[in-house]
């Protein structure tokens, strides 16, 4: 069970043979996401609902593997970071409803760069959440960080300079 454990969080080898390991799982769930709205045909709404129970999942199963690791939040633990991409494009809901262009591919590098940035710079709560204990902290901050990337994805698209729209 405890490799299971450990496969999972770290998805494999993407979080403990690759470098960079939480932009490679964020990396991940942004494929994961683009199959899902390309191929499936899923809403952002849809997929983020789906995404939810990998979110709660992701609580005691990020303990688990801290624990296996002993370590506080091991950089190979990149569950996390995989199951809050969804979250990051919610504001992208209507770019999906008409056959992807340039502009839905910046959108998404966009949204996937802030995300990135505030996973790694950790800044204002962020920080406070990767405190919290175990999982929970694990889980939390990328969520923070993927609410914050959302809002400012949303904000810039919608505030966005004419040569952007």
């Amino acid at each position: 069970m405890n490799r299971i454990v450990l496969f999972l969080a770290t998805l494999g080898p993407v979080g403990t043979k690759l470098p960079a390991p939480g932009t490679m799982g964020s990396l991940v769930g942004l494929l994961v996401y683009v199959f899902m709205t390309l191929v499936l045909g899923w809403s952002a709404y849809l997929i983020a609902l789906s995404f939810l129970p990998l979110f709660v999942i992701g609580i005691p199963l990020c303990s688990r593997a801290e624990i296996l690791l002993d370590r506080n939040d091991p950089g190979e633990i990149i569950w996390d970071e995989f199951t809050v991409i969804p979250f990051v494009f919610l504001p992208l809901f209507d770019l999906w409803m008409i056959p992807p262009t340039k502009e839905t591919f910046f959108w998404l590098a966009f949204g996937f760069a802030l995300f990135r940035l505030f996973d790694v710079t950790k800044p204002w709560i962020i920080h406070s959440a990767q405190k919290l204990p175990r999982g929970f902290g694990v889980m939390v901050d990328d969520l923070l960080a993927a609410i914050a990337a959302a809002l400012v994805l949303w904000g810039a698209r919608t505030f966005s300079l004419s040569f952007l729209s």
